[in-house]
C-alpha cells in the first residue's frame, strides 16, 4: 500500500473518532477490498473497510445501452458495483430498514472509498457448521430472511440518509457476459484450445432462453452473493435479524431464485440435495405468488448458468492469476452444474458439455 493511501486512511480514522483504535489486518478474498478490525481502548470493536476507488473498472450508468456497457468493461456489462462504498452504505441502510442485520455504518467517505462498520463478529455460517453447529436452523433462518427481502417490490434507488445507489436489474446482458466467462477462462485453465465458432454459437443459442427468463423474472431485491461465507449467525438477536449479512454491495433486482441458488448450491461447501430440497420447500411455502414447477425449472437453469460463471470468472480466472486455492472448489461446482443439467429442459446444454468438454477436462 502506498504511503499516500495509508496517510489518507489514518486521517479518515482521526476525523471519524477512531484515532486511538488499534488496527488489525483481516484476511482478504478475491476482491480488491481490504478489511481491518479496529479495537478501541474501551473494548469496542469495529470493521474498517478500504476500497480504493480507482482499482476497479467503472460501474454501469443507469441508462447505458448494451454497447456502452460492453465498452465500459466487465463491471458495467455485468452490473457489478466495483466495490463502491456508496453501494454498500445505501444497500446496508435498505436492509436495516427491514429489520435485517446488515452492519451499521458509523462513518464513511464515499470519494475516498473508506468506511467504518459495525462488527458483526466471527460467527460465519461456514465456520460454525464446520465446528459442529446444526446447519438446519441456520439455513431455515437464511431462507426466512430471503422471504423478508422479497416481500415487497424494491425501489429503483436504494437510499441511506444522503447516500443513494441505483438498484438495476439482473438483465440478459449481465447474465450472458457473466456466463460467457466460462468460454474465456476455462480452456486457458484446463490447457485446452479455445472453443470453436460452432460451439460458441450453440452455447449462445442454448443459454439464451435461460438468460431471458432470468431477466423476465427480475422482480425482487437480491443480495447477489448470498452464501455461507457471507452470512453470520447472531444468536442474541431474534427472528431473521439472527442472520448477519456481508458483501451485499452488488445487489440488484433479480429473479427470486438467485440468492437461493447461491445459498443452496454453495461453491465453497457441500449442501446436500436433501437440505436443498427442504429449504426450497420452505421458501415456496412462504411464497404462494410463485408457481412451483416454473420456479424450480428456472432455479435449476439459473443455477447452471451461475455454476458456469463461477467456474470461469471466479475459480479458473483466479487460478490463472496464481491463486491456486480456488481449484479445491472446482469439483463441487462441477457436480452442481452436472446435476442441474440432468433436468430434461437442460438436455441441449448437457449435450453441449458432453460434446465440447469431455469429463477429463472437468476438474
Amino acid at each position: 500500500m502506498s504511503s499516500e493511501r495509508e496517510a489518507l486512511k489514518a486521517q479518515f480514522l482521526r476525523d471519524a473518532g477512531f484515532a486511538d483504535a488499534r488496527r488489525e489486518l483481516l484476511s482478504g478474498d478475491a476482491s480488491t477490498r481490504q478489511y481491518e478490525r479496529l479495537y478501541r481502548p474501551d473494548g469496542g470493536r469495529f470493521i474498517f473497510m478500504d476500497q480504493p476507488p480507482a482499482v476497479e473498472s467503472v460501474v454501469c450508468p443507469p441508462g447505458a445501452t448494451a454497447e456502452e456497457r460492453r465498452a465500459l468493461g466487465y463491471n458495467a456489462a455485468a452490473r457489478l458495483a466495483a466495490g463502491s462504498v456508496a453501494a454498500f452504505v445505501a444497500t446496508a441502510g435498505w436492509l436495516r430498514d427491514r429489520g435485517l442485520s446488515a452492519p451499521e455504518i458509523l462513518a464513511h467517505d464515499i470519494d475516498a472509498g473508506l468506511a467504518v462498520l459495525e462488527d458483526l463478529g466471527d460467527g460465519l455460517y461456514a465456520t460454525l457448521i464446520e465446528q459442529g453447529l446444526a446447519e438446519g436452523p441456520l439455513y431455515e433462518a437464511a431462507v426466512d430472511a430471503q422471504v423478508v427481502m422479497q416481500a415487497q417490490t424494491p425501489p429503483a434507488v436504494l437510499r441511506a440518509g444522503a447516500v443513494s445507489w441505483p438498484l438495476l436489474s439482473y438483465d440478459t446482458l449481465a447474465l450472458k457476459v457473466a456466463t460467457d466467462t466460462f468460454l474465456e477462462f476455462w480452456p486457458r485453465f484446463a490447457g485446452l484450445q479455445p472453443f470453436p465458432d460452432d460451439a460458441v454459437a450453440a452455447w449462445d443459442a442454448l443459454w439464451a432462453p435461460v438468460w431471458v427468463a432470468g431477466e423476465a423474472g427480475a422482480s425482487v431485491f437480491t443480495h447477489r452473493d448470498y452464501h455461507a461465507q457471507n452470512l453470520l449467525w447472531l444468536p442474541d438477536r431474534s427472528g431473521v435479524a439472527r442472520v448477519g449479512m456481508l458483501d451485499f454491495q452488488d445487489a440488484l433486482k433479480a429473479h427470486p431464485a438467485w440468492d437461493l441458488l447461491h445459498l443452496l448450491q454453495d461453491a465453497r461447501r457441500d449442501v446436500s440435495p436433501e437440505l436443498e430440497a427442504a429449504m426450497l420447500d420452505r421458501f415456496l411455502a412462504a411464497s404462494p405468488r410463485l408457481e412451483r414447477d416454473q420456479f424450480l425449472a428456472e432455479y435449476r437453469a439459473l443455477a447452471a448458468s451461475n455454476a458456469a460463471r463461477i467456474l470461469g470468472r471466479v475459480f479458473a480466472r483466479q487460478a490463472l492469476l496464481g491463486r491456486r486455492q480456488y481449484e479445491a472448489f472446482m469439483p463441487r461446482t462441477w457436480r452442481y452444474l452436472e446435476r442441474n443439467l440432468t433436468d430434461p429442459a437442460m438436455a441441449g446444454l448437457q449435450t453441449w458439455f458432453n460434446r465440447y468438454l469431455p469429463r477429463e477436462a472437468r476438474r
